[in-house]
Order: structure tokens, then sequence, then C-alpha cells
């Protein structure tokens, strides 16, 4: 087994005992949500709209003009590497959660990736899995919660980090315990924490400006467009209502071929298109 093998099963076996923990905690949290206000999915609207706001403004003072830069200056062909090198980072913690979601075929193609794209693409920088056809399944510790049944909970949006729910702000802690750029020097961390901040921007100026352009209430473009990005991650579904809420995720999931219980799209309604 390859060193990469075994760093990969260790993290695996140190966080289960965190996922029982986590379990635990958020089934409590789940009893205490189903209250009057449980169909609220946006409760802390005021203060989410406030924080939304001061993101929007470090975004312009600090990320937007850095990523505008990045993408200006840096050769594609670089910014590709870094994209790559990141990715395959995220892979690793993929893999993971595959396992905890009993998704065997995607744990399988997330470990082929992290092993040819590492031992062959340069750690990463080459990604030598696409050109074999080896598909990325994005999962996160959030992803593996809401896929053992535990509710959203509220929209909520965090400082500097965005969009997120109760359920996933939870998760967050593992998730960034799980982040291999947690073990890295605190001496380049930052640094590295930064690039990969400003290439995630890079990426996403376009579709920032499309955004800014197209949407009335940014605020509530942004909060449907994410919660319904998270339903379709969590129960892998092609179809989400159209008010962007998580209503299903109390309860559980439909079985494969039964009838869909979800209302038919808005036609009037723009259709989002998520930026992370």
């Amino acid at each position: 087994m390859t060193p990469t093998s075994l760093i990969l099963v260790a993290r695996t076996a140190r966080l289960w005992a965190a996922f029982a923990c986590m379990a635990g905690l958020l089934l409590a949290l789940g009893g205490c949500a189903t209250g009057p206000n449980a169909s609220a999915r946006d409760p802390f609207e005021p203060l989410n709209r406030n924080v939304m706001k001061f993101n929007e403004g470090v975004d312009a003072i600090v990320l937007k003009p850095a990523a505008t830069i990045y993408k200006e200056t840096v050769p594609p062909l670089v910014r590709t590497g870094v994209s790559n090198f990141f990715g395959n980072l995220s892979d690793m913690w993929s893999f993971v959660n595959s396992l905890l979601q009993l998704k065997i075929q995607d744990a399988a193609d997330n470990f082929g990736r992290v092993q040819l794209n590492t031992f062959f693409g340069l750690g990463g920088i080459f990604d030598i899995a696409s050109e074999f056809n080896i598909d990325r399944h994005r999962e996160d510790f959030g992803q593996t919660l809401g896929h053992w049944g535990m509710p959203a909970g509220p929209y909520l949006v965090l400082p500097l980090l965005g969009p997120s729910t109760l359920r996933d702000t939870l998760a967050l802690p593992i998730d960034r315990k799980a982040d291999p750029l947690h073990d890295v020097d605190p001496g380049g961390q930052s640094a590295l924490y930064f690039l990969r901040a400003v290439d995630i921007r890079s990426n996403l100026l376009r579709a920032s400006s499309v955004l800014d352009e197209a949407a009335l209430d940014k605020y509530s473009f942004t909060r449907d467009a994410h919660l319904q990005r998270r339903r379709a991650e969590i129960y892998e579904s092609t179809t989400s209502d159209s008010s962007g809420q998580e209503p299903k995720a109390d309860e559980p999931t439909p079985p494969s071929g039964a009838p869909s219980q979800e209302a038919p799209p808005n036609p009037g309604a723009p259709a989002p298109t998520p930026a992370r």
C-alpha cells in the first residue's frame, strides 16, 4: 500500500469517531428544529444580509482585484496547474466522504484520481485522471451528514466563507481539520489559503459579473441557488423545487423510481447559475 493510501485510511479511521459525535449533536439539533418555526429556511435573513454586505466589501477591496490581476498576468497553463493541484488535494477528502456515504464506485474514482494525478501528474499539477475519463465526485462532511439524514437547518451567510447552512457550518471544523493545507507549516499555510481563494475567485469573475447584472435581489438569488445546489449534491437529483430551499431534508430520500413530489419549476423564475 502506498504512503498516500496509508494517509487516507488513517484519516478515515480518525474521522469515524468525530462523525459519531457530530451525528449525535445534529440529531439533537434536528429535534429542536421541529417546532413551529421549523419550516423557516432563513430566519436570520437580516443578519445574513449584513454579513453578505461585509463579504462583498472584502471581495471588492481584496479578492476581486487580486483575482483580476492573477488572471491577467498569470499564463492560462499555470493557472490550470494551480487549479488542478488544489483539486487533487480536495479529491483526497472527497474519497474519505464517499466511503463514509458507502458510495463505493465514487470512492474508487476519487481514489484513482488521487493516485494517478499525484504520482503521474507531478503532485496533481496535471489532471491525468480526466484524460482517462475518471470522474471527480466532490464530497464534503456536510454532504455526508445530509446523506445520512441530518437536516440542513437554517440558511446562514458566514463571514468571508459565504453561503452555508447550520449543518454545513457545524461540519466545517471537520472539513478544515481534514484539509491537507491544515498540516502545512504556518509560514506557508496562509499563502496557500490565499492562493486557493484567489484561484477560485478568478474562475468566477465572469459568473459574478453576470450575477450582478441579472439578479434583482442578489441575496435571494444567491441563497436559492446555493440551497438548490446543495440539495442536488446530497440527493444527487437532477430536479429541485423552484424556491431553492431544501424542503425534504428532514425526510428520507424517496426510493429510486418513486414519483417525484417536488413542485414543478416556476417558468418565470431565472435559472440560477451557482458560483463557488
